[in-house]
């Protein structure tokens, strides 16, 4: 099973098409800064594209609009 659960993540942002451009750009700024906006040993993936994601679902990422 995947974490977070593509449906827990929809009720947050509202739309696949907005979640992949966020969590996209997301994970390439991590990439980039090295700047996490939680403790590197709380999140469970290890890829910057699945913490992305941990941070959506945990509201540490905030839509305009939404």
């Amino acid at each position: 099973m995947l974490y977070p659960s593509i449906d827990k993540l929809l009720t947050q942002v509202g739309s696949k098409y907005l979640l992949v451009n966020v969590v996209a750009k997301r994970a390439k700024e991590m990439e980039e800064t090295g700047h996490f906006q939680m403790k590197e040993n709380e999140y469970k993936s290890t890829k910057y594209l699945g913490r992305a994601l941990e941070e959506v679902s945990n509201n540490l990422i905030h839509i305009k609009g939404h």
